[in-house]
């Protein structure tokens, strides 16, 4: 992660916690508007330690368990929980809400995303903005794979994104 966004992310955190998963253990972090962070440890986008205060009894980290593990039963198609994206840029932000559009089961990719956002020049960028996505899993961006449909770059390492691509039905 950039170190400003891990900055901004890092001083808005009011709570965190852990949370095991069929992919590995997950940091989950809220500030006070939202899940603001979403990492399997030793992803590339992972913040470190965070100055917020562990706590496993907070209701919304709860609920973003409860539902997360719901999701790799294979139980939840989407999301309900209120969401903190105001840490990246502008730019961030539009990719990171463009993400949230690509339905379970489908995939995009960073071209096309790049051309529905406006910016068709912009892949890499796009890419770079998806690369720096704090809620991995909640904003889907391992549904954006290579213009040839073939599976490329995913902070969280390729075998978690083809694992969640396949519990999704995305691919076989």
């Amino acid at each position: 992660m950039n170190d400003s966004l891990q900055r901004r992310l890092a001083a808005a955190c009011t709570a965190q916690t852990r949370l095991a998963s069929p992919l590995g253990t997950l940091l989950l972090a809220r500030t006070g508007r939202g899940l603001a962070g979403a990492w399997f440890e030793g992803q590339k986008a992972h913040p470190g330690a965070l100055p917020a205060p562990r706590a496993d009894d907070d209701a919304l980290l709860l609920a973003a368990g409860h539902q997360l593990a719901e999701y790799f039963a294979g139980r939840r198609t989407d999301f309900d929980i209120a969401l903190d994206l105001d840490q990246g840029t502008a730019f961030q932000r539009a990719v990171w809400q463009a993400l949230r559009r690509i339905a379970r089961g489908a995939t995009t990719s960073y071209g096309a995303l790049a051309r529905e956002l406006g910016v068709p020049a912009a892949t890499r960028a796009v890419g770079a903005a998806i690369g720096r996505n704090p809620l991995s899993v909640v904003v889907p961006c391992h549904r954006v794979v290579g213009a040839d449909g073939c599976l490329t770059g995913y902070a969280g390492g390729l075998a978690r994104k083809q694992a969640l691509l396949r519990l999704e039905g995305a691919v076989a």
